[in-house]
Formats: C-alpha cells, sequence, structure tokens
C-alpha cells in the first residue's frame, strides 16, 4: 500500500476544473501559458544573435514572431467573445484616428468622411477598427488609401480601400475563422470584426468600393443627435459627457 503525502497533489480538482471551462475559457488560458516560454525563447535567442550571425536564427526569430502573433490573436478572440461593456457615446471620427495611430501606416492614407456619433463599446469598437485598418493595409499595399465614412442611406458606416479589393466568391469566405488570403496573415482578424459586430446586433456586408478595392460595410448602428445634447433641457444618458471647465474663474 503506497501512502500519500501531504505535498501529494490531487489532480481530479484541476481536471474537473477545465471540464467545465468554456472552449474560449481555454484557449485564452492557453495563449497565457505560452506567453512565458515564448518571452524566454525570445530573449535567448536574442542573446545567441549577439554572437552569431546565422540565416537559421533569423528563421527562428520569424518562427517565434508568427507565434507572437497567433497569441495575441488568440487572446483578442477570447474577449470578443465575451459579453460587451456597457456601451457609450463614441465620436466616430475620433476614434477612427485614434486606431489608425496603432496600425503600420507607412505611405498609407487615411480619410474620414464621417462626423457622427454612435452608441458603441467603444474598447470593441476600436478593435473592429483597427482590424479593418490593418486589414486593408496588408491586402491593398502599404500606399493604399483608406476611407471611413457614413453610408448614406442607412445608419450606418464603412470602411474601403483602394486595393485590389475582394473578389466575390472570397467574399462568402473572409468571415469564416481562420481563412486568409495572405501567407502572413492567422485568419483571425476579419473574424473578430464579425463577432464585434454581432455582439453589437449590427450587420456587415464586404462589398466592391468606387475604385475597385475592399469595402465593408456596417449596418444598424444607432447614431446620437448631439446637437440636441447643447439645448437648455437637462442631458440624458445619450449624451456624451461635457469637459470640465479646467479655467480659473
Amino acid at each position: 500500500m503506497v501512502e500519500q503525502n501531504d505535498s501529494d497533489v490531487d489532480s481530479s480538482g484541476y481536471e474537473s476544473s477545465y471540464d467545465e471551462c468554456s472552449p474560449e475559457e481555454l484557449l485564452s488560458l492557453a495563449s497565457h501559458e505560452l506567453q512565458n516560454p515564448l518571452n524566454v525563447a525570445q530573449l535567448q535567442l536574442e542573446l545567441v544573435s549577439d554572437d552569431h550571425d546565422s540565416e537559421h536564427l533569423a528563421a527562428a526569430q520569424r518562427a517565434l514572431d508568427r507565434m507572437e502573433t497567433l497569441i495575441t490573436d488568440f487572446l483578442k478572440l477570447t474577449s470578443s467573445t465575451q459579453n460587451l461593456d456597457p456601451v457609450s457615446v463614441v465620436d466616430l471620427p475620433d476614434v477612427t484616428e485614434h486606431c489608425w495611430r496603432y496600425v503600420g501606416t507607412t505611405g498609407a492614407t487615411l480619410n474620414v468622411d464621417a462626423a457622427g456619433t454612435i452608441r458603441a463599446d467603444r474598447l470593441r469598437l476600436e478593435q473592429l477598427l483597427q482590424n479593418l485598418l490593418q486589414n486593408a493595409i496588408e491586402h491593398g499595399g502599404e500606399d493604399v488609401t483608406v476611407t471611413v465614412g457614413e453610408l448614406d442611406d442607412r445608419n450606418g458606416f464603412y470602411v474601403e480601400d483602394d486595393g485590389s479589393g475582394i473578389t466575390k466568391t472570397d467574399r462568402e469566405s473572409v468571415f469564416a475563422l481562420g481563412y486568409s488570403t495572405s501567407h502572413s496573415g492567422t485568419g483571425f482578424g476579419l473574424y473578430l470584426v464579425a463577432k464585434i459586430v454581432q455582439a453589437h446586433g449590427w450587420h456587415i456586408r464586404p462589398t466592391e468600393g468606387p475604385d475597385g478595392g475592399a469595402r465593408f460595410e456596417i449596418t444598424g448602428v444607432e447614431f446620437v443627435d448631439t446637437d440636441s445634447c447643447h439645448s437648455a433641457v437637462s442631458q440624458s444618458a445619450d449624451c456624451p459627457p461635457e469637459e470640465a471647465d479646467t479655467q480659473n474663474s
């Protein structure tokens, strides 16, 4: 008979807890656990690269960069499937220009043809816009022009570019998990966009822009009339908060 020491761990509790995890929770856990060994590997590779120059080291670095991209996208995927934070009033031009600063924009141009204010979970909206903007740059080229504007005939907005566009066949698959026409793509970007759109109760449609590029139209968006917020009537929760007066009286 084998005696169990106090230090022995009963793994059944861990197994049952994992059984109760959703696929999204398991994916998030795995992504976090992979981050530490990835950081160690990147650091060790950097130290070796300081003493040696080899194409094999460069290939290893590309593989680690790919792993880091996948882990980042896995974490974005798990967060996009969670419930929205309370929606707030978001200035569409402001959030678009904010997101543009966080994508690779060397040589690319942004046109903002929008002046509206919408109700959305700002963080998720930022993720949506960043993914669409990055997608335009990756597929339209570094000198692509991207336009974000409001739809004339429906409540919504669009993101379009003047690149090569999306074929009608690919339009049916662009939102599928893992689908990508780029060798460096993970196939998560547009899938995340669709998830965020769905969480807001919106709709998204890929089509062709006036210059033949890709165009994504997002409809069902609630716009807020900010003009009424400046009336003498008390402001409602739908109005953006007024900026505090920082001037001395």
